[in-house]
């Protein structure tokens, strides 16, 4: 029941949150951050069985009306993906306690970030669709609150845009959902994964596309990027950090798991299969290309680093189009992970160097190096990891997706030129990290009398740094769970 306690135990802890956070605010923080160190225990004990069977896995009665039973299940790509969430709350929770402290009604602010574990863990380890719609939907409603109630100039503004967009994109989910249902008469979507080889092809494309668009919009794939830089600029910097290093990549996630995990594998290859997957190629190049070109061009810390994740999105939206071509999958996976630790660790950064210095333009800075030195550190190894520069994490993602991309040229010579372009998309990567480190850290200063970033937040950018070294350095375990899967 391990997996059950991780979704019951964050429920639990949100009134929990909510009543000690009336008292304390660094309470409620203590209370979120022990939650998500707990579920990373529960999810620690269910490795031996899935190392065992490939899969963890467990079911309980539920609506049988609908034939469906609630079904949860870890393998290497949900376990990882669960653990970085939790890491990230984690390092949300702990950095909030300095970064937070000013704010008024932070009980409430704890208590969605508890809630907002439920949906994030609950769309990684379900197989039931109706849950997962569940906790699509779950997602919204306390990064809404938190967006609107804890942002900057126009949080309300950028949180109602944030909730108009993905919302859209969940309806084109439900629809597939629904339509898979009626297909297959079950929710389950391992179970359906083999019935649906029994649908029309013409019908599975409209499934497939329904449910491509839906997710493609919760991962600010160009165009339906455009809710994604006004909310991540208004959030509170731990709120930035989930949504980029998390949220957006679960629609990243739920493309590989539901779209070409679960429907894809039942059409016809040259039909419908090969085009699609060439258009999900053209929408990565433009993203990559759109999102480090804004970025270059932006002087708002956040807005650069918002544009960055369009960018990389790109890049894993690229990794998925190479299914099934296992260097591509499971370097777009690992990506998540590496992408989502590193712009986690960015995102704190940049909240620490706005909370110290009271600037968001990179022109209004300089010479923080000197002044902040950890910050600056921390920055450093989460900006050339973003540029994709070794011995940081997200180069060995990188150059597995460029492998993938090479390997599937040799069956389909059509992603030569993609890959080509997708390498020519990581120097204008580290053309904006440069000028963002030198405005930020290197370029004379101007500002004076700023100080390093109080001890709780020192902290989480410290956990979060060992971690963007760590799987630079040792990505073997994540990328042998990962590639553990078959599709």
């Amino acid at each position: 029941m391990a997996l059950l306690f991780s979704l019951l135990i964050p429920c639990l802890a949100t009134p929990i949150a909510y009543a000690s956070g009336k008292k304390s605010s660094k309470a409620a923080a203590s209370v979120v951050a022990l939650v998500s160190v707990i579920d990373l225990l529960l999810l620690y004990t269910t490795v031996p069985a899935m190392q065992a069977n490939g899969r963890y896995v467990e079911s309980y009665y539920w609506m049988p009306m609908l034939g469906s039973t609630f079904t949860l299940f870890v393998d290497g790509i949900s376990l990882s993906m669960a653990v970085v969430t939790l890491t990230l709350i984690f390092s949300a929770a702990v950095f909030s306690m300095n970064y937070m402290a000013k704010k008024k009604t932070l009980s409430g602010y704890y208590a969605m970030l508890s809630l907002l574990m439920v949906g994030l863990v609950g769309v990684f380890i379900t197989s039931n669709l109706l849950f997962f719609y569940f906790c699509w939907e779950l997602m919204l409603i306390p990064t809404y609150f938190i967006i609107g109630g804890w942002g900057y100039k126009e949080p309300y503004r950028a949180a109602f845009k944030f909730f108009i967009f993905t919302h859209a994109g969940a309806v084109f989910v439900l629809l597939g959902i629904g339509a898979v249902y009626m297909l297959t008469g079950t929710l389950d979507m391992f179970q359906a994964k083999s019935l649906l080889a029994n649908a029309a092809p013409d019908i599975l494309g409209w499934v497939l596309a329904a449910f491509t668009v839906g997710f493609a919009v919760k991962m600010a794939i160009v165009p339906a990027h455009m809710w994604l830089p006004d909310a991540h600029s208004e959030a509170p910097a731990p709120m930035s950090a989930i949504l980029s290093g998390v949220i957006i990549e679960a629609g990243a996630y739920a493309i590989l798991r539901v779209s070409l995990g679960t429907v894809f594998t039942s059409l016809p290859a040259t039909e419908i299969g090969s085009p699609f997957l060439h258009v999900l190629t053209i929408f990565g190049v433009v993203s990559a290309f759109y999102g480090a070109f804004t970025a270059l061009a932006e002087k708002d810390i956040k807005r650069i680093v918002a544009y960055s994740s369009i960018s990389h999105m790109g890049y894993v939206l690229f990794g998925l189009s190479l299914f099934p071509f296992s260097e591509g999958i499971t370097g777009a996976v690992y990506h998540l992970v590496t992408h989502g630790v590193s712009k986690g660790l960015l995102f704190l950064t940049a909240g620490s160097i706005m909370m110290q210095t009271k600037v968001r333009n990179i022109d209004e800075m300089g010479g923080l190096a000197g002044k902040m030195p950890f910050t600056a550190t921390s920055s450093a190894i989460a900006a050339f990891s973003i540029a994709g520069a070794p011995p940081f994490a997200c180069f060995i993602s990188e150059f597995l997706i460029f492998i993938g991309g090479v390997q599937a040229g040799g069956t389909d010579s059509f992603y030569f030129l993609p890959t080509a372009l997708m390498l020519v998309a990581t120097v204008f990567s580290l053309a904006y990290v440069l000028r963002f480190f030198w405005k930020v850290f290197l370029e004379r200063s101007k500002i004076k009398k700023v100080k390093e970033a109080p001890i709780s937040m020192i902290v989480s950018m410290g956990i979060l740094a060992f971690l963007v070294l760590l799987l630079g350095v040792w990505p073997q375990n994540f990328i042998d769970l990962i590639s553990s899967v078959s599709f």
